[in-house]
């Protein structure tokens, strides 16, 4: 049955008719009705709307078996993955929809992208073939239907009758319009101006550079390999019977199901653990000779920064902020608090240190317990979002630096700490911009407290002069010289460049280990297959290792960088800008720069942000060469010309503040009392339009009132460690009566996403998808699994059987249980709303009203206030549905080969103009554009009359006050020239200066 959900005007609720607290047992009994899409085109599911969400559970005959002990999936690989998407991500960011392609439902592009392809050819033949016989069949059929009319007259088996033409109103089929209005709040009328930075930062230096074009065209190699791998999947998926009634008839299996893991053991308490990081360490293992056969305390000893130990404890005794610049490798953060700690600092308070990843703060932490010789989590712990290893005993603590920022609400001064170490300060993390203009004021309020500032070579300069020209301390790490040769020409394709130079560097020049820059996981996978052909084609060639290194591999794979080749081996490590600070590799003598980077870029017009091939910085470029100057003399090859480089190449790479969303940034300022963004100390302003994007969402949510100060709403968003949009969420869920199951919905939203799609087995993982399907909502979908879930006992047998992930789901539980404790503290109550689903979608439209679109056409819809064009994503539970709903708002943009919505909800048109007023209205009939202009302009002056009544409210209340505090009064016995100012309790006396008054 087609509906258009905007029709629905009765205020009567829909109940789903399943209970997602009941068993799953009877599944195991039920047939699935539900079809598999094909190719990508809309097919029915089943013949009622809910039968996706009812039969969640429901396993094919040809899934059960798999379900035996080859049919596990959650491999180790898998769970390494799921560990680096939520440890290595950004601290704020993360989620669902991050992470590499076989966890990530929007990674693999290039699949979806060719089931859209043939599905989109199947229509159009199908439309030629109806186009070509129309004119024929069409008036055949309208003769044969007179035909039929007149012989039904004539015997008189029917007869004419007038019909009325005055019909009732049909609520069902009448169609309901929005019209979308252009307000802006009082504070935001182009007037104000909130930062010194006015003009957007472009993300290029020079967007018709060669660079910058080469950047935007890509690889030739790498898209021609992508396109041979996409022809031999689907060659192979025409050719394979394995799994088919055929295959099955004549005994063919699938070679991939063997190689799968067993399945968990339901009930097992390993299965069934703890996710929390520290609980799963190992003692650190070396991977080099020197770490093997040395042991931790001569491994200190050895460190650069163990050398100057008593000269840098000196600098920061007589200094309260010092730079400290070393290359990596030099010690600097791991030994840098126990010196702190051994000299004291501890006994007055915490020693923080501050990360930009939480990976790192979590390794650091474990690698200086190690040395200390205590417990993770004891006198050495770590702190990260939603993750806290601390004890009331903990001296030394790492921290990301978005953890240190909120506890800065709590503790505005920060009192618990004797010292705080800002970590690789020169990478200019969002966060760690926002810590230095707060420590500013907070040094002059805490003498006794101590800054250290960590940087590599590059920026030392511009923090020492921001904090009034601070002493720089250099650790002296052992560089030798670097010969840079440029590239003659502009250079095309970056790829292919890179391996030819590889090869003639293999074959022409001495003995060296050799490092490459390249951009993203498919880049370096492309490179090192085209090393390795090349080099097969080659007459007896020396033998090289090639090593890839990306922030997506497991674990194990990436320390093969760090082991020493064999005797008369050569390695050649492929690697991202991960090499550049991150990482300290022994032996490289050659690096290999193609001078390209992926950046991340926040578009405040669409509101999202993308992943951009961009050209690296000279100083990222200083830095690449470096690392050839390690262990001895080497040379650096830049795929660039020394034009490009000075005139196409940005001096220091973009601050991360001036390229990201705001709105978290914003929130936390207003809520540390910043007023006004102009006067908070940026050391580099954002832009304009990103601050005035930000302010704008923030007020549209109710975070920020007219005049732009912080609401109660918006004090009380504050609280919890999310996207602002999450956080009204939860705080609404109260008031709709359903913050059991809101509170779950958030928490599967922020781990990474629980569908499991392996490469192999696709098709399976899809159907096992879909049977989790709520039609109505992506939201709800994920609300199912999780109710499934823990209906089956949070077994992970049951999760390997449905294609989940056992671990994401552990560690929705995880935060869902924090994400609890925040709401008790905050004195929120706990209800659920049942089986009323409904509810659940409205306040949805609650928190997301403002990202709210409408169907353009099939699987397209078109944002209401920013007229963008975004796509439903095929792994969407209203991807072919057979019917779009005809409003929808969602949790996020994805930007791959198109934009797409991801976690969409259909909504009711009439719930967005009652929850978003400000934006919507239902069109009503004769309401004319005119009156639509007029009704704007009333709204606007209203706002303004509103904020300024406010305005003026506000500054007669500060007078009063100002009255009050500020009293000047005559004291008998004291001077006749001085007076006094008293401000509470305490009288001041103040000299009168001579001529000036007082």
């Amino acid at each position: 049955m087609v509906r258009d959900y905007e029709d629905d005007r009765s205020s009567k609720r829909r109940k789903l008719d399943f209970n997602p607290l009941r068993s799953d047992d009877r599944f195991s009994d039920l047939p699935s009705r539900v079809q598999s899409r094909s190719n990508g085109a809309f097919n029915s599911r089943s013949s009622t709307p809910r039968a996706g969400s009812r039969l969640a559970g429901a396993a094919t005959p040809r899934q059960r078996e798999f379900d035996g002990p080859e049919a596990g999936v959650d491999d180790q690989d898998a769970v390494n993955a799921l560990d680096r998407d939520w440890y290595g991500g950004d601290d704020d960011l993360g989620g669902h929809t991050f992470g590499d392609e076989t966890h990530n439902p929007f990674g693999d592009e290039n699949g979806w992208a060719a089931q859209e392809r043939e599905a989109a050819m199947v229509e159009k033949k199908i439309g030629q073939l109806s186009r070509g016989m129309s004119a024929r069949q069409i008036q055949k059929q309208k003769d044969v239907d007179a035909w039929e009319t007149n012989r039904m007259l004539t015997s008189g088996v029917a007869q004419r009758r007038d019909m009325g033409q005055d019909f009732e109103d049909d609520q069902e089929g009448t169609r309901v319009h929005l019209l979308v209005h252009d307000l802006r709040p009082p504070f935001l009328d182009g007037r104000t101006i909130f930062t010194r930075q006015l003009e957007p930062v472009p993300a290029v230096r020079d967007a018709q550079s060669d660079m910058a074009v080469f950047a935007r065209k890509g690889s030739k190699v790498v898209r021609d390999r992508r396109q041979q791998r996409e022809r031999a999947k689907q060659a192979q998926a025409a050719t394979n019977v394995a799994g088919t009634a055929l295959g099955n008839i004549m005994g063919i299996k699938d070679d991939d199901a063997d190689s799968a893991l067993p399945i968990a053991v339901e009930g097992d308490p390993k299965a069934q653990s703890t996710n929390k990081f520290s609980d799963h360490l190992k003692k650190s293992e070396g991977a080099s000779s020197f770490s093997q056969s040395k042991t931790l305390r001569e491994q200190r000893e050895y460190l650069p920064a163990f050398a100057v130990r008593e000269e840098l404890l000196r600098v920061i005794r007589d200094n309260q902020v010092v730079i400290v610049i070393g290359e990596t490798g030099s010690g600097k953060t791991t030994q840098l608090t126990q010196f702190l700690y051994e000299d004291g600092y501890g006994k007055t308070g915490m020693i923080g240190c501050t990360q930009p990843r939480r990976v790192a703060a979590m390794s650091v932490a474990k690698r200086v317990a190690e040395e200390m010789e205590v417990k993770l989590g004891s006198t050495v712990g770590y702190a990260i979002r939603f993750e806290d290893c601390t004890s009331k005993d903990t001296v030394i603590k790492y921290m990301t630096d978005g953890v240190l920022l909120r506890e800065s609400l709590n503790e505005p001064d920060l009192d618990r700490y004797s010292c705080v170490i800002m970590d690789e300060a020169h990478e200019r993390a969002l966060n760690t911009d926002v810590l230095m203009g707060l420590f500013k004021k907070i040094l002059q309020r805490r003498r006794d407290l101590k800054l250290i500032v960590t940087s590599a070579t590059m920026n030392s300069k511009r923090f020492s002069d921001f904090y009034g020209g601070a002493p720089e301390f250099t650790i002296p790490g052992r560089t030798f010289p670097v010969d840079v040769m440029f590239h003659r020409s502009p250079v095309e394709d970056y790829v292919d460049q890179a391996v030819q130079q590889v090869l003639a560097i293999h074959v022409g020049k001495p003995a060296g280990d050799i490092l490459v820059f390249m951009t993203g996981q498919e880049d370096i996978e492309v490179t090192c297959e085209l090393i390795r052909e090349r080099l097969d084609a080659l007459n007896d060639p020396p033998k090289l290792s090639i090593l890839p290194i990306y922030s997506q591999m497991p674990a194990d794979l990436q320390a093969k960088i760090f082991d020493r080749a064999p005797p008369g081996v050569r390695k050649c490590i492929v690697a991202t800008n991960i090499a550049e600070t991150s990482l300290t590799v022994d032996g490289i003598m050659y690096v290999v720069d193609a001078g390209y980077s992926k950046l991340k870029v926040y578009n405040p017009r669409m509101g999202m942000d993308t992943l951009q091939i961009t050209p690296i910085s000279q100083a990222n470029a200083a830095q690449r060469a470096g690392r050839a100057g390690r262990t001895g003399p080497g040379q650096a090859y830049r795929l660039f010309t020394e034009k490009a480089f000075r005139d196409e190449m940005y001096i220091q790479t973009i601050p991360e503040i001036q390229r990201t969303n705001l709105s978290n940034t914003v929130l936390l300022l207003k809520s540390l009392g910043v007023k006004d963004l102009l006067d908070f100390d940026f050391m580099d302003p954002p832009p304009q339009d990103t601050i005035t994007t930000s302010l704008f969402d923030l007020w549209a949510l109710g975070a920020l009132d007219n005049l732009g100060e912080l609401t109660a709403l918006g004090r009380k968003m504050n609280a919890f460690p999310m996207d602002p949009s999450l956080a009204k969420l939860l705080i609404t869920s109260e008031e709709y009566g359903c913050s059991e199951e809101m509170v779950t919905i958030v928490s599967m939203l922020s781990v990474p996403n629980v569908f499991y799609r392996p490469k192999e087995r696709q098709e399976e993982s899809d159907a096992a998808r879909e049977k989790f399907f709520v039609p109505e909502s992506d939201h709800l979908t994920y609300l199912h699994v999780y109710t499934q879930w823990k209906a089956n006992g949070y077994s992970d047998g049951w999760c390997i059987r449905h294609f989940l992930h056992s671990k994401s789901l552990r560690r929705a539980k995880e935060v869902r249980d924090q994400l609890l404790d925040i709401m008790k503290m905050q004195n929120m109550e706990m209800v659920s709303c049942g089986t009323d689903w409904d509810i659940i979608r409205k306040c949805i439209c609650s928190g997301y009203y403002h990202q709210a679109a409408k169907v353009k056409g099939i699987g397209e819809y078109i944002n209401l206030r920013t007229s963008v064009t975004v796509q439903l994503h095929p792994t969407s539970a209203l991807y072919g549905l057979g019917f779009l709903p005809d409003y929808v708002v969602y949790h996020e943009l994805i930007l791959t080969s198109k934009e797409y919505m991801s976690t969409v909800t259909s909504v009711d048109p009439h719930w967005l103009a009652d929850l978003g007023g400000v934006f919507y209205s239902i069109k009503e009939k004769g309401y004319s554009a005119r009156e639509k202009r007029i009704t704007e302009t009333e709204f606007n002056r209203k706002m303004e009359i509103e904020a300024q009544m406010a305005a003026d409210k506000k500054r007669l209340e500060d007078q009063r006050q100002a009255e009050k505090e500020v009293k000047l009064v005559k004291k008998p016995g004291l001077p006749k020239d001085k007076k006094t100012v008293t401000s509470g309790a305490v009288v001041k006396p103040v000299r009168k200066r001579a001529g000036r008054g007082f």
